[in-house]
């Protein structure tokens, strides 16, 4: 009778490493902290929601940029050697 399941020998390994998820991860909870701490002030011209909040989005979206674009070369050297 035939195993029910994923197949794990044959498969092809996964796109991402865990770094690249936690990374997304954090940039993500930076954009929310940002678009929060924007919405929390509710001052149009407030310190916080003019000059932190825009910056702390953009480092999260920076990260999630540099998260999908890096690529480690040593998980790609030992997937061509096994």
């Amino acid at each position: 009778m035939a195993k029910r399941g994923r197949k794990t020998s044959n498969s092809q390994p996964m796109f991402f490493s865990a770094y690249n998820y936690k990374l997304i991860g954090i940039a993500i909870f930076l954009i929310f902290a940002g678009f929060t701490a924007m919405y929390f002030e509710n001052e149009i011209n407030g310190f916080i929601s003019l000059f932190i909040s825009p910056i702390v989005i953009m480092a999260g979206f920076v990260l999630v940029v540099f998260a999908i674009m890096k690529h480690d070369r040593d998980d790609e050297n030992e997937a061509v050697e096994t």
